[in-house]
Order: C-alpha cells, then sequence, then structure tokens
C-alpha cells in the first residue's frame, strides 16, 4: 500500500477533502454534510476576526461537545489565531491557570461555567463570549476563505499535566496535527463510509484527533456526551457507528454491559490509548466485536501518537505497545544516547515531525524535554524524550516497561500529584500532603491521598476535606483514598520521603 501523503497544508483545510453532500458533523443542533462544515468554519473564522483579533491571540474554549467545540481547532487556525481548548470537567482554578498561562485574549463559554468562575479568574484583558454567541457566530455572513496559513505556525496549545506544578500547554502546529491526522487515518483505514463516536473529550489529543482523522479520510463524526457505557451503546446503534475510540476504564464498562447484536456488528475498529488493556479485557472484546478490528496504542501529547499494534498481532503480543505509526521516528536509548540492544530497556525518544515544538513560555521545561535529536535520528532536528522506559524485542515490537516521572494515569487521564496535593493543603485541613498513583483494575491507577492533619484537626476531618476536594478539583481527580499519618516520612536532604510512602502503600 502506498504510504500516507507527509505533506502537510494549513489545518482548516482538512474540510475541503471530503465529498460536499457527504455528511461530517452530527451534533445535538443537527447534521452537517462538508459543504456545510466548509461554511461553518468560514463563518466562526470570520466572526473571531472581527473581533479585532490579532494573528496568534490565543482564544480559548470551555465548553460542551456541540457544533461549535467541534468547529473551532479549524476555525481558529484559519482565522490565524491559535486555539486553546480547556477539559470542560476542569474547576474554575484549574481554568483560570489556563487563561492566565496561555495569555487568551477571549474565553467561550456556556453562562453556567462562566458563572463559577471567581474574581480573578479571568484576566484583565481576557473578554467572554457566552456559548449564545459562539452560536451566532456560526451564521455569519463575512466568511474567510481557506487559509495560507505556514504548516509550522502555531495552530493550538494543548494543556496537559506534568507530575509537578501545574498543567503545561503543549504547542502544536498546523504541521502536527495535520500530519496527526493522516498518520491516524492511515493506519486505522478510515474511509468516507465510517461513521465515528467521538467520546472522549476534544480538549485532548487523542480525543480531538478523533475529529481531524475522520475528516481527512471524508467519513462522519458523532461527539458524544455519555453518563453511562448505555448511552455509548445506545448512540453505536442508533448510528451504525463504525469507529469507536476509548480508554481502558471505559472498555471496561462496555465489556461489562449488554450489547444489541447488530450494534457490536456494526464496528469496525476499536482503539485504545491511556493504559494497558488487560488480556480478559481483549479477550471479552474479541469476543462482543467479532467484526471489529483491535488497535491498542500509545503516545503522548509532546510527540503525539507514538506506536500502535497491528490487529494482526494482538493475540500472539497482547503486552505490545506496537511500532512507529506513520512519521513518527521513536528510538530507545540508553543514558549515554547509544541505542539499546533487543530486549534492553531505554528511554523513548520521539524525533520526526509529529513532534510539538515545545511548552508554551516555559523555556526551562522545552529544555529538559526538547532537544536536539540525537545522531541515530533519520528525521534529525529536534526530539522529546519521554521518561518512560521501553525495550525492543526481536522483532522489532516495543514494549512498555515504566514511567520516570510520578504521573498519575487514572480513567485515561493524566493527572498532577502537584495540583491534587496544593488543593488539600489550600482547604487548610492538612498541613502536609501527597498523592500518587496505586494500581487499581478498573481505574488504571487510583488516587491515593496521604495527609498529616493540620493542628489541632484529625481524621474526623475527611468529610470536610472529601467536599472541600470536590468543590476545588473534577471528578477523575478526586482522590479514592485518603490515608491519615501524624507524621510523614523525609528523605535525608528533608523533602517528603515519596518513595518510602509509596512502599507503604504497596507492601
Amino acid at each position: 500500500m502506498e504510504g500516507p501523503d507527509p505533506n502537510p497544508r494549513p489545518l482548516d483545510h482538512l474540510t475541503l477533502r471530503g465529498v460536499s453532500n457527504a455528511q461530517a458533523l452530527l451534533t445535538r443542533e443537527g447534521p452537517l454534510d462538508y459543504a456545510g462544515l466548509e461554511t461553518a468554519v468560514g463563518a466562526v473564522a470570520g466572526a473571531l476576526r472581527a473581533k479585532a483579533l490579532k494573528p496568534g491571540d490565543r482564544v480559548a474554549s470551555w465548553l460542551p461537545k456541540t457544533r461549535m467545540t467541534s468547529i473551532l481547532p479549524l476555525a481558529c487556525a484559519r482565522a490565524g489565531v491559535i486555539h486553546v481548548p480547556i477539559n470542560p470537567l476542569l474547576k474554575h482554578a484549574q481554568v483560570a491557570h489556563i487563561l492566565f498561562d496561555s495569555g487568551a485574549s477571549l474565553l467561550i463559554s456556556g453562562a453556567a461555567r462562566l458563572a463559577t468562575l471567581a474574581e480573578g479568574d479571568l484576566p484583565a484583558d481576557c473578554s467572554a463570549a457566552e456559548e449564545e454567541e459562539g452560536a451566532a457566530m456560526l451564521g455569519g455572513k463575512d466568511r474567510l476563505p481557506p487559509s495560507d496559513a505556514n504548516p509550522d505556525d502555531v495552530a493550538a496549545l494543548l494543556y496537559t499535566s506534568g507530575s509537578t506544578g501545574r498543567p503545561k500547554g503543549v504547542v502544536l502546529s498546523h504541521a502536527n496535527l495535520w500530519l496527526g491526522a493522516i498518520s491516524v487515518a492511515y493506519y486505522l483505514a478510515l474511509g468516507p463510509d465510517d461513521r465515528t463516536l467521538a467520546v472522549l473529550p476534544l480538549s485532548f489529543d487523542y480525543g480531538q484527533n478523533q475529529l481531524l482523522s475522520t475528516w481527512a479520510a471524508g467519513g462522519e463524526v458523532i461527539p458524544l456526551e455519555y453518563l453511562s457505557a448505555r448511552d455509548v451503546i445506545r448512540a453505536v446503534e442508533r448510528h451504525d457507528v463504525t469507529t469507536l475510540a476509548g480508554v481502558p476504564p471505559l472498555w471496561v464498562q462496555l465489556v461489562e454491559a449488554v450489547w444489541p447484536p447488530q450494534a457490536a456488528l456494526s464496528l469496525r475498529r476499536l482503539t485504545n490509548s491511556g493504559g494497558r488493556l488487560p488480556m480478559s479485557v481483549l479477550r471479552r472484546m474479541r469476543e462482543m466485536f467479532p467484526a471489529a478490528e483491535i488497535f491498542p496504542m500509545y503516545g503522548l501529547t509532546e510527540a503525539f501518537r507514538s506506536t500502535y499494534l497491528d490487529p494482526a498481532l494482538v493475540d500472539a503480543h497482547p503486552d505490545s505497545i506496537g511500532t512507529a505509526v506513520p512519521f513518527a521516528e521513536l528510538m530507545v536509548l540508553r543514558p549515554d544516547g547509544t541505542e539499546t540492544a533487543a530486549e534492553e530497556g531505554g528511554e523513548l525518544v520521539h524525533a520526526g515531525p509529529l513532534v510539538a515544538k515545545g511548552y508554551w513560555n516555559d523555556p526551562e521545561r522545552t529544555a529538559e524535554r526538547f532537544r536536539p535529536a540525537p545522531p541515530a535520528s533519520r528525521y534529525g532536528g529536534t526530539a522529546v524524550w519521554s521518561g518512560d522506559t521501553v525495550k525492543r524485542d526481536e522483532q522489532g515490537l516495543l514494549y512498555f516497561v515504566s514511567r520516570e516521572d510520578a504521573m498519575i494515569k487514572t480513567s485515561g487521564n493524566r493527572v498532577s500529584p502537584t495540583e491534587v496535593e496544593e488543593a488539600a493543603i489550600a482547604s487548610g485541613l492538612v498541613a502536609e500532603a501527597v498523592a500518587m498513583g496505586v494500581p487499581d483494575d478498573r481505574l488504571g491507577q487510583a488516587i491515593a491521598l496521604v495527609v498529616r492533619p493540620a493542628p489541632p484537626k484529625g481524621r474526623e476531618v475527611e468529610a470536610d476535606l472529601r467536599n472541600y476536594l470536590k468543590r476545588e478539583l473534577p471528578n477523575f481527580m478526586q482522590p479514592t483514598h485518603v490515608l491519615w499519618r501524624a507524621d510523614m516520612p523525609k528523605s535525608p536532604n528533608g523533602k517528603l520521603d515519596r518513595d518510602a510512602l509509596k512502599q507503604e502503600l504497596m507492601a
């Protein structure tokens, strides 16, 4: 098979790839064919330009899955501004951080969400547009034509948590997003007759790519907000969905549910990222969806998608994360920069055009992760060091070994321990806090929060602490376990000894 086109274009040109009268998007506002999608992208881009936004200004969106949310990635690219999608599950403190850190000039959100922002959460030079005004943008008459943007221009900032500190904005170009869409559409073999049920948050790279890769193939996207597995099953049945992307906790729910036979048979491909699928879940997926190919995948936002496992190899190599996706170059390196031998662990390093441009307004952390590609690279340029240890077998298949940092991966979300700890201390109920991930069959990892109460408080304030965290943090950042200690172990340098605490928890 001929490889995918490696030549990136402006991101908003994706709307031109589908047949004009074919369906492109179905949201609660109704269907849009590709001609309608192109018109809507031009209208929203024109409305953004009319707001006197300058090229490179940041436009944030804090919205559920609507027509506007789906169109903004392309409309912002066409208008020459940078899109900053914010997970609708985030609370005011996280939203405020993203707005200030990105220097957003405009926030588009619903009235109810805007009302939750505290005084000072909205930067002085950032205006807010309610969802109703956003909807009016869709019908604007001053439409912008397809852009002539340089593919290397910045198109989006996707905020992702680090193991320490607050979320950081990963800087993505038109080329990063365009080639990511083409890559996934190619190896999944998406086509114009495919319908993708977009259940993942559109603020994630994995979630946003549900839109972009499907449109690159000329297919239809059906964004879905769901509360239970049954909502997903009903949508698959109603719309004859062919493609479903998920994270391990969702797949656990879906394989435990009852599926109408016709709905299960409509699915042609199932993809997973955000953690390894247990073998029992993989076997059940095989039984329940006999017409579907299963694509285990691995990636990080700083390099988009890294690997996928050919469905034909899943049964024989269920623990493998596969091989590099198109346009990705992957190296497994020793600390001295040389390549490892087969079965030898090393750090996974990414090079090639899918590598992001760094972290927004953070040269120090950018320099730590993004460095000149090692001599072994065929692409050269900038490479990103993942911090993940992997190994490669004799057949060239990669296997995940461990994560260097303390990131918690729960329900497909990356959670910074520091954010949970800071929120706990801000409650005034605890003096010290350490958050860490512990193995959990359903969540991948659950959050364990170890705390020392603030004098003269005691464990009886746990209900107050949990209530405070529920007000300040989204659901996926809530600790499953809260453990109270009279004192916290310290390392020789006087810092909290996280390793000792983790060993105690795992004992």
